[in-house]
């Protein structure tokens, strides 16, 4: 009896998974580590989507120490929740930017969730404030990512930082001859589209073996492997804080789409208002939109509608059946 239940389920998945990749071929994806506070920034994300009206699911990345509590509220908010293993850089004496940063590097199994043809993928700090699903219409053969600042102290060991040159600015600080080439556009990882592949998985973990670490983690290495194929978009898909007092006049506040709450003191649930430039009332006003966001109980997910009955669509415990995915992870040291 047990068998056969088993049986009926793994042949309702695979009718299931069958359904998602031939309708549902786009998705919005996020990643997720650990037993931390950041499970609240992907339910609020997953909210903010809904709110907007996005015709797409948001497919979380957890690894395997994120608990099954957080996994559950990850469903019951209609996400679809995909295991993965971690991916390390090789070993070395490396300080990155961030402690953290390290882990970072198991986002390059997104490129492995080949039922989808093109992602967005969104870090869990991320809030989405307008619709951008036309993001999914852009053309195909490219990596697309708004460009980073340079001038947080954060960048402190680059010689962009120490001369006072930002690729937001170039002609506020020209790049000396001295120096050599101007660098490559580089652009912020919290945020881009792009298309899982298999052969481009498996490049980048082959390519993540012989590649020394870099103080900004999987970023870093993201911009190197896709430089030839980057593409910059407008920095209303991602505003990183920092443009804020860095570079004031690149910024239409009334104009973002997506807010990325990645500078120091700036994650809205854990907000004090007491670091460096976070008593400033865009900030605080951005803090505040996003809390309203995450409060708004009518954003929560509604699972078994007629609309979905009618659709014959998973209900949020089936697609965490149906998408778990346990992936063997080749070593990447």
């Amino acid at each position: 009896m047990a068998s056969q239940i088993m049986n009926t389920a793994m042949n309702n998945t695979g009718r299931g998974l069958a359904k998602a990749g031939s309708i549902q071929s786009r998705a919005y994806v996020t990643f997720l580590a650990g037993n931390g506070d950041y499970v609240k920034g992907v339910v609020g994300l997953a909210k903010g989507l809904r709110k907007v009206g996005t015709a797409y699911p948001l497919v979380v990345a957890v690894l395997p120490d994120v608990p099954a509590e957080h996994r559950r509220l990850l469903v019951e908010q209609g996400c679809i929740v995909r295991e993965i293993e971690p991916v390390y850089p090789p070993e070395n004496q490396t300080n990155f930017a961030m402690a953290y940063y390290v882990i970072n590097y198991s986002k390059l199994r997104i490129w492995e969730f080949v039922e989808y043809s093109k992602m967005i993928y969104l870090d869990g700090d991320i809030q989405v404030y307008e619709n951008i699903d036309h993001l999914f219409d852009l053309p195909e053969k490219h990596f697309y990512a708004v460009m980073d600042c340079f001038c947080e102290k954060t960048w402190n060991h680059t010689p962009q930082y120490k001369i006072g040159y930002c690729q937001q600015c170039q002609d506020k600080v020209k790049w000396p001859k001295q120096l050599g080439p101007k660098p490559p556009l580089y652009f912020n990882a919290g945020m881009f589209v792009f298309e899982p592949s298999l052969p481009t998985y498996h490049d980048l973990l082959s390519t993540l073996k012989i590649t020394p670490p870099t103080p900004f983690a999987e970023q870093d290495f993201l911009n190197m492997f896709f430089k030839d194929i980057y593409k910059p978009i407008p920095n209303v898909y991602n505003l990183v804080l920092a443009m804020l007092w860095r570079h004031p006049e690149n910024v239409k506040l009334n104009k973002v789409k997506v807010v990325h709450y990645c500078a120091a003191g700036s994650k809205p649930w854990r907000y004090t208002g007491e670091e460096q430039n976070m008593d400033r009332e865009d900030i605080k006003f951005l803090v505040k939109k996003w809390w309203d966001v995450y409060n708004d109980e009518s954003l929560d997910y509604k699972a078994n509608t007629a609309a979905e009955a009618k659709d014959e669509r998973l209900t949020p415990g089936a697609l965490l059946k149906a998408t778990a995915k346990f992936v063997a992870a080749p070593s990447a040291a």
